[in-house]
């Protein structure tokens, strides 16, 4: 045995062992060749004819760069505009300050001499009153508003119901009243006649003398006494005997009608004599005085009505 010779092992014959990269051919390909043939052609015929230029990403960036340099100009020279006009600005907002306070000045001074000139108007009528009144002249001023007015009389607050919508029959069961609770103009208007009927020597509402010219009238729900608006409650100052005042008030036509509409519409009213009560002048005054026609102009019993306003 140990004189034989030792033969090396024999190899089999089957399929040869796979190679440890072959399974990675496809990563060795794109590894050997990066550039397809046909992209390696498309880059050499550009070449050959000129047309070869930088990178795409290069030239995205080259616009980018452009873009902003751009901008950045763009934004210098938009400031650069802005400092220089902007002491241009700012004077002319001053003048337009400087000017709107002038006229405002200006409005506000004539505003005065408004007021003063309806102040001195208003005087010169009441002495106008007085002294053309003769020996009434005190009479005329007070019936006319002319001068303010103290003395007994009576207080009537006269309001909205509390559900403004009550319903009922009564006085305004036909008169298409959609908001029967609410005191309308042409209840004030009874009120202060029925007042005036009653032996009232003077009467303000709210505050607002009344005159023999004055105006109650309805804008939309609103109560209008010569063209200014007047809220509820309405407080009805009336200077006079008060007690005797307020009970011919109570009796009169236009009483009864007020407490219809408390009984059938829930309006508040409630009438109090005053031992003392202030009544303003009116604010604005018409004054009218009249003249014989001059001679040979007709008979003398003649008269015309001028306004002294």
């Amino acid at each position: 045995m140990c004189g034989m010779s030792q033969q090396p092992p024999e190899r089999s014959t089957g399929s040869p062992r796979p190679r440890l990269d072959a399974s990675m051919s496809l990563l060795t390909n794109v590894m050997d060749h990066s550039l397809d043939a046909g992209y390696a052609e498309a880059a050499a015929r550009r070449e050959a004819e000129g047309r070869a230029g930088a990178p795409r990403s290069l030239r995205a960036k080259l616009a980018l760069a452009g873009a902003l340099v751009l901008a950045a100009v763009i934004v210098t020279l938009g400031a650069a505009e802005a400092r220089v006009s902007a002491p241009v600005v700012a004077k002319e907002r001053e003048e337009l300050i400087d000017r709107i306070g002038d006229e405002t000045d200006a409005a506000d001074s004539l505003e005065s001499q408004v007021e003063k000139l309806r102040a001195d108007v208003g005087e010169r009528q009441r002495k106008a009153l007085q002294e053309h009144g003769g020996d009434q002249g005190q009479l005329v001023a007070l019936l006319s508003g002319a001068t303010a007015v103290r003395g007994p009389g009576v207080k009537l607050v006269v309001d909205d119901a509390e559900d403004s919508s009550a319903g009922g029959g009564g006085p305004r069961e036909s008169s298409g009243f959609s908001d029967t609770g609410r005191v309308r103009d042409r209840d004030m208007q009874r009120v202060v006649n029925g007042l005036w009927e009653s032996g009232a020597e003077a009467i303000a509402i709210n505050g607002q003398r009344l005159t023999a010219l004055s105006a109650i009238r309805a804008a939309g729900d609103a109560i209008l006494v010569d063209n200014r608006p007047l809220v509820p409650p309405y407080t009805v100052l009336a200077v006079g005997d008060g007690k005797k005042l307020a009970a011919a008030f109570r009796d009169s036509a236009d009483g009864m009608y007020l407490d219809a509409l408390r009984e059938n519409f829930d309006i508040r009213t409630s009438l109090s004599d005053q031992s003392s009560v202030r009544l303003p002048a009116a604010p604005s005054l018409t004054v009218r005085s009249a003249e014989p026609k001059a001679a040979g102009a007709g008979s003398g019993a003649a008269e015309t009505e001028k306004d002294a306003s």
